[in-house]
Formats: structure tokens, C-alpha cells, sequence
């Protein structure tokens, strides 16, 4: 059998990107193409893939101005010839899953969000962040890329949602029903620590949706040591709000985000995520997490056993969030084992049993039945 894989942009080691290499164990031998590649910035892993990128690389800067791209990303990847292969597994939060494959060929896309700037997050880019011809030209590009989207959505076999909100998403902009299977997460590689948490931790890109300031403006107003780690446009901003109690790390490595959340209080997550890996890991340590009551939490924290929800994304409602989470006596074992439902076995499992049933060409009804196995965790 051959399998292709695609996968959007390759200049980063995200979520998606973890996904990806799982993606690649299972089929060794697929070549994967996409849209861009940085390989210094890719894990051995992918580095040592066959990886296959599309016209928009020899764009100027095309490493970093891809988002820039993404009409031209839009039609390159129309462009790709998948002739030769009979099964196309495509990892797709913008434009991987809008691929031209023959009738013959299974498609399965695993959606980790429909194109957010395009759907959910356009009027926070529009109207909140977007200036002089970036906003002019906003307008009709993402018009544009709404309809391609939409219509790219039908060329997909079979549709993977990484979280129930993600699958709420994609019924609702493309009409489509997708089962859930969470992504992979390495919780066992992480080990918890009995010795009780110093401070409150984010770990976040530091863009204004993630809504880091309402972290530090809590922490401003109950004078709790809050770190942040992580960098982005926002950063000076945050530091300005920022008390004497909140200390800006920045980006760090592997081992170091480690040891910040094995020696942290509890989590603080006040964005909204397709999933959030992040929350995950900091359950699999053993800590709690503080979070917005929306998106991908919502399957993976338990409100009263693994973390604490707030309802609305407010100071106030962060901070007595922060208080009521203080007067739990979390276990750390109880909130590890809860994490470990989501490691990559698991993922690779569900994944397995999916393009099994797929491969089958099953009826409608039977795909049904499938996709509410899937989310129940059946391995059979």
C-alpha cells in the first residue's frame, strides 16, 4: 500500500508537528509533502524524511513570511501530484487537507482546527490587530480563502477531529462529521514531583488571544509569583502590566519548561485551544491546571480532580479561579494517571483502528458506528 502524508508548513515543532512524526512511525516508508520546510528547525525524527515541498519554497522568505502565502499555499497544494499513492493522510489546520487526489485514492484528514484566522479568530485579527493595506486586503483574501476552504472540505474521504470542539468546528463551517481521536502527547517521558509547587506557571506563545494578560493581571492583584515562559509580539506589553510578583522567562528548552512545571503551583491557561497539549503535560507532572472553560480543556482537564475551571475570561473570574483552586488538596498521582489517557499508544491505537475501518471502504452506517467507537477509546 502507499501512503503519502501532507502536512501544511514544516518551520516549527509544534503540536501538529508531533502529530506528524507519530503519523510517520506508523508509515515508514510515506514521503510527506508540504508546503514549506525548514529542516534546521525540525526534529531528527522528520529531519531524516523524505519531505517534499511545494512551488511557494523558493518564495522569497517563504520560512518566515508563509502566512503571508497562504493563497499561493492554497493553490500549491493543488499542485502536488498524489497519482502514485492510494492512501493520502493529510495533518491539516489550514491548507494541507485541500490536496487533489484521484477517486481511487483514500483521503483521511486529521484536522487540528478549520483555518482559525479564516473562521473563528477573523474578527479578533480584523478588527483588533490588523492595520492600513494588511486590513484593506484582509477583507476580500479571506473571503476567498472561506470558499476554498469550504470546498476543500468535500475532497476529504474520511475527517479526523483532534478534540469535540474541533469536531463541533468542522460541522459547522464545512457541514462535515468527523470523528475525535486526541493528538499525542509524551506524558511518559514526564515524572511527577512530590514537593509542592512555588509559583503559578504559563506556558504560552505570547500573542494576544493565548490572553496572557489576564495571568499577570491576576497575579498582579493577589501578589502571586507568576512566571511566564514563552516570546512573542505581545511580551513587552505584558511586562508593562506586569508586578513585581511576575517574572518573564522567555523561550526556553525542553528540560527547563520541564522543571518549571514539575516545581509550579498549578497551570494557568486562560486562552482557548483547538486542544492544548500544555495542559496535558502539566497534569502528567503531577500539577493542576487554572483554565478558560472552552475548547479543547473541556476533554482533557476534569474540573475538581485535575484543575479548575473559570467561565469567562475576566480578571475576576481568573482570580477567584486561582483562589478556589487553592483550596483543594490535589493529588498528584490521581491528576498523572488522568494524563496518561492521552500518550501517544494510545493515539497510534485509535489511528490504527480508524484507517483499518477506512481501508474496509465500510457503508455510511458502519462508519457511524465507527467514528462512536473511536471517541469511546474502543480498541477492538
Amino acid at each position: 500500500m502507499r501512503v503519502a502524508l501532507v502536512h501544511d508548513w514544516l518551520v516549527t515543532m509544534g503540536g501538529a508537528e508531533r502529530v506528524l512524526e507519530v503519523l510517520a512511525e506508523l508509515y515508514p516508508d510515506a514521503p510527506i509533502y508540504t508546503g514549506v520546510v525548514d529542516y534546521r528547525a525540525l526534529s531528527p525524527t522528520l529531519q531524516k524524511r523524505k519531505i517534499i515541498p511545494s512551488l511557494v519554497q523558493g518564495w522569497p522568505r517563504a520560512t518566515r513570511w508563509y502566512n503571508r502565502y497562504l493563497p499561493g499555499l492554497a493553490y500549491a497544494m493543488e499542485q502536488f501530484d498524489l497519482r502514485a499513492y492510494d492512501v493520502v493522510i493529510s495533518s491539516s489546520s489550514a491548507v494541507a487537507k485541500g490536496v487533489l487526489t484521484p477517486a481511487e485514492t483514500l483521503h483521511v484528514s486529521y484536522v487540528h482546527t478549520p483555518m482559525r484566522y479564516a473562521w473563528d479568530l477573523y474578527p479578533v485579527y480584523y478588527h483588533e490587530e490588523a492595520r492600513g493595506l494588511t486590513r484593506r486586503l484582509m477583507g476580500p483574501v479571506f473571503h476567498y480563502l472561506r470558499l476554498w476552504d469550504r470546498l476543500s472540505a468535500d475532497r476529504v474521504d474520511v475527517m479526523v477531529a483532534n478534540s469535540h470542539t474541533v469536531q463541533q468546528r468542522i460541522q459547522k463551517h464545512y457541514r462535515r462529521s468527523a470523528s475525535v481521536i486526541y493528538p499525542p502527547v509524551a506524558v511518559d517521558r514526564l515524572t511527577v514531583n512530590p514537593v509542592p509547587g512555588r509559583y503559578y506557571l504559563v506556558l504560552s506563545r505570547l500573542v494576544r488571544y493565548k490572553r496572557v494578560d489576564l495571568a499577570v493581571l491576576a497575579a498582579n492583584r493577589l501578589r502571586e509569583p507568576l512566571v511566564v515562559a514563552g516570546d512573542g509580539p505581545e511580551r513587552k506589553a505584558l511586562e508593562r502590566l506586569a508586578g513585581p510578583t511576575v517574572r518573564f522567562v522567555g523561550r526556553i528548552s525542553e528540560p527547563e519548561k520541564i522543571r518549571l512545571m514539575q516545581e509550579a503551583k498549578a497551570l494557568i491557561f486562560p486562552g482557548e485551544e483547538d486542544f492544548g497539549i500544555v495542559p496535558v503535560e502539566m497534569q502528567a507532572v503531577g500539577r493542576p491546571v487554572i483554565a478558560f472553560g472552552r475548547g479543547g480543556v473541556l476533554d482533557t482537564v476534569k474540573p475538581g480532580e485535575t484543575g479548575w475551571f473559570f467561565a469567562e475570561q475576566s480578571v475576576d473570574a481568573v482570580v477567584e479561579a486561582i483562589k478556589s483552586g487553592d483550596r483543594v488538596n490535589w493529588d498528584p498521582e490521581l491528576i498523572r494517571r488522568h494524563a496518561l489517557a492521552f500518550g501517544t499508544d494510545r493515539f497510534r491505537d485509535e489511528f490504527s483502528l480508524l484507517m483499518k475501518r477506512a481501508l474496509a471502504r465500510e457503508s455510511p452506517d458502519d462508519r457511524i458506528r465507527l467514528e462512536t467507537r473511536v471517541k469511546d477509546g474502543d480498541r477492538g
